[in-house]
């Protein structure tokens, strides 16, 4: 069935007290339960579906969309874990199975993982695959550093933060050089640091050109980047600014200052903010 695992627009052969009747390309027809109509639908409209199996592995229409399709990935929680494989949240009423031997390590409840959507051909439905790294290729030799891409966190290691680029290709960026948070499943914008010989790329947060400061000074402007205002200042005690920043009073003032002689903030009676030109 070639619309397994994808989103199609299927017209209404036919109607039922279960729902409609959809007609596929090869001639078959298949079931949009009955709670995913409106109502006013006819025979010969067509309804934009997705196309999986149910709970007994037989092919049913819902209207309701994936958090990824067919051949794509996307970063998924596990919601149960057993012996014979784990079942993960893809957006749908019936979970995603990712089968033991698809898993690229043990599975726990709650955590979330790269999973890419395929067909298991002994069976003809639907499954979750955790081994990444056989569908990954050596990056393009002509990224070169500074290179401007687009990625998405799947990872969070002790050395730093998986990248997955274009669905093929893996990054690291590296755990001291981010002063930021970071969500597993969140895309970001990221550059080039390093095209290793071994294919995979080394990547950073900041653009090329852009002056590195040291790690508190670097925490300040990460969260101002993202808040735009930071309510701290002179006055500020030691203790709130240990439980805001965890950094000594000390160690603040040396970073506004450094940020302010760079022109990258605006100090202000109750707190520093982000400079506009920056």
């Amino acid at each position: 069935m070639k619309e397994l695992g994808l989103i199609s627009k299927l017209p209404i052969n036919r109607f039922t007290d279960f729902g409609a009747y959809l007609a596929l390309s090869s001639g078959e027809e298949l079931l949009l339960p009955k709670g995913y109509l409106l109502g006013e639908e006819k025979e010969g409209d067509e309804i934009e579906v997705f196309v999986y199996t149910d709970s007994e592995d037989r092919p049913v229409a819902v209207t309701q969309k994936p958090l990824a399709l067919l051949d794509q990935f996307a970063v998924l929680e596990a919601k149960e874990v057993t012996s014979f494989g784990a079942f993960v949240d893809w957006g749908l009423p019936k979970d995603l199975f990712v089968p033991k031997s698809e898993m690229g390590k043990n599975m726990e409840v709650g955590q979330k993982y790269l999973i890419k959507i395929c067909v298991d051909f002994k069976t003809n439905r639907l499954i979750g695959v955790n081994k990444y790294r056989d569908f990954m290729r050596l990056a393009p030799f002509d990224w070169e550093e500074g290179k401007e891409l687009e990625g998405m966190i799947f990872e969070e290691t002790e050395l730093g933060f998986k990248v997955l680029i274009d669905s093929e290709f893996e990054g690291l960026l590296f755990k001291n050089e981010v002063f930021q948070p970071l969500e597993i499943g969140e895309i970001r914008k990221v550059y080039v640091k390093k095209n290793r010989e071994d294919g995979k790329l080394d990547l950073q947060l900041l653009p090329p050109g852009r002056i590195k400061y040291d790690e508190g000074s670097e925490k300040i402007l990460a969260i101002l980047e993202a808040k735009g205002f930071l309510p701290l200042h002179d006055k500020s005690t030691p203790e709130e600014i240990q439980e805001q920043l965890n950094m000594s009073k000390k160690h603040f003032k040396q970073c506004i200052g450094q940020l302010y002689k760079a022109r990258m903030i605006q100090i202000e009676p109750d707190g520093i903010r982000l400079n506009a030109s920056n």
